[in-house]
């Protein structure tokens, strides 16, 4: 289990003093596309430096003294940057499964974001990636659970590449699953790649869970 020891809960303006968190950071955004009909279907938010500093050289700046704020700063600064930037669809937010303590109390923040910037909860996806740790299961589940009834969609990514693979869908069934680009690198011509990415398809259908493929970066010409 998560022992928390003082902790106090942040509102969406504590979130914005750059102060306060000690780290400088803004977002990049990058377009997730619905091919089936060749639209926008969202866009993720990704931490990046002030200047343009990968997501790594943010991260590790982070410990257990600030990995709660940073946590919280990430989706008010998410929201404020996309509905300045009008940005239309799904706004996909990666969120820190082992940062949230009480999921009533840590969506504080980004519930008064969301009403200052008037931005509809239902176009929030929060997304875990399978490639962290999760130390607590059932408290995982209780995050999503709250989530939900907050009419946010929750989401798996990098899906087929961390450390639970099918036990995540086996203890809780999020909204949307994206898979890893290991599982679908070479899939036209990988037999056992192609017959995993089907039977996870098939899984997620009978599961009414959507399913995200990664695009592969383009091979850089000689």
């Amino acid at each position: 289990m998560i022992e928390v020891v003082n902790f106090t809960p942040v509102g969406c303006k504590e979130c914005r003093d750059k102060t306060k968190l000690g780290i400088d950071f803004t977002m990049a955004f990058q377009p997730i596309v619905d091919i089936s009909n060749r639209s926008i279907f969202g866009y993720e938010a990704l931490v990046r430096g002030v200047n343009n500093e990968g997501a790594a050289s943010i991260l590790s700046q982070l410990n257990d003294s600030n990995r709660y704020r940073f946590d919280q700063a990430i989706r008010v600064k998410a929201i404020d940057l996309a509905k300045r930037l009008n940005l239309q669809g799904m706004l996909s937010i990666n969120f820190l499964p082992n940062a949230v303590y009480k999921p009533e109390t840590c969506i504080r923040a980004t519930l008064e974001a969301a009403a200052e910037m008037n931005f509809p909860t239902d176009r929030i996806m929060f997304e875990v990636t399978e490639g962290e740790k999760v130390i607590d299961n059932d408290h995982l589940r209780n995050i999503f659970k709250e989530y939900k009834k907050h009419r946010f969609t929750t989401a798996i990514d990098d899906f087929g590449a961390g450390y639970a693979g099918l036990n995540l869908l086996a203890d809780w069934q999020p909204n949307i699953i994206k898979l890893d680009m290991s599982l679908t690198r070479n899939v036209n011509s990988d037999r056992v790649r192609r017959a995993l990415v089907f039977g996870i398809i098939s899984i997620c259908k009978q599961l009414d869970i959507k399913v995200i493929l990664r695009a592969l970066k383009p091979k850089k010409s000689a």
